[in-house]
């Protein structure tokens, strides 16, 4: 599981976590999250996003 941050605001979408708010169930890899996703903090595309190593 990786997790993936907004290049803009930085909001961290955790794969592991997923995102219940917006339909996205634990476990929902981010090849699997929708390309009409957009960032819920500032509205960015998906495409905004690179993965990230904690």
């Amino acid at each position: 599981m990786k997790q993936w941050q907004c290049v803009v605001c930085g909001w961290i979408y955790d794969e592991a976590a997923g995102d219940a708010d917006h339909g996205l169930a634990p476990g929902t890899r981010w090849a699997d999250v929708p390309e009409s996703f957009v960032c819920p903090e500032c509205g960015v595309a998906k495409a905004d996003f690179v993965m990230v190593e904690i």
